[in-house]
């Protein structure tokens, strides 16, 4: 029910107001909440929060180090398709990351194979090629190493074996090679 009530020179406006016959009279409703309920649903959300932010953190890091696996397995079966087209600058090399995103079709995504040092999901992918001669095999090694503390924990690698290697130095650390743990 909403009632006017005049009062001297002025128009009052009362909202929420119900009018008893048994007093006579006009009783304001109080409605809403009060600081204690609010401060308990804050506490709460906060609690949650707590709960939840780490473990999302964690979630997101696993999700980072799962696409860097995939993204050097993908280098790596790029690689062994480069290789075997011919298409490098000498007969049986491997390619750089350019060189396998600029061909028709690409060997790798736009984003592995955009730049020299490409950064993917937290990741950041180097390339170290072996240039076949009568001393040496043609070979290829592919690091991935986390862009910062909250990317992953581990570090990366993989050759021409396309064996995944993986060290738990971190972002900070030294990166991975051939003489790591292997994936399983």
């Amino acid at each position: 029910v909403k009632v006017t009530v005049h009062e001297g020179h002025g128009l009052v406006t009362y909202t929420n107001v119900e009018y008893s016959t048994k007093s006579g009279g006009i009783n304001m409703k109080k409605s809403g909440f009060t600081l204690i309920e609010l401060m308990i649903v804050v506490a709460i959300i906060a609690i949650i929060a707590a709960i939840a932010i780490p473990n999302l953190l964690r979630s997101r890091m696993a999700a980072n180090e799962a696409s860097a696996i995939g993204s050097l397995r993908t280098v790596s079966s790029a690689q062994i398709q480069f290789q075997a087209s011919g298409l490098g600058t000498t007969a049986g090399a491997f390619g750089t990351f350019t060189e396998l995103g600029s061909t028709t079709p690409p060997f790798v995504d736009a984003v592995l194979g955009g730049t020299a040092s490409p950064s993917k999901s937290g990741y950041v992918f180097t390339m170290a090629l072996t240039v076949p001669s009568a001393t040496a095999a043609a070979d290829f090694g592919c690091s991935g190493q986390p862009q910062g503390q909250n990317s992953g924990t581990r570090n990366f690698f993989v050759d021409a074996s396309g064996v995944v290697y993986f060290n738990s130095l971190g972002y900070a650390g030294a990166a991975a090679n051939s003489g790591d743990d292997p994936l399983q």
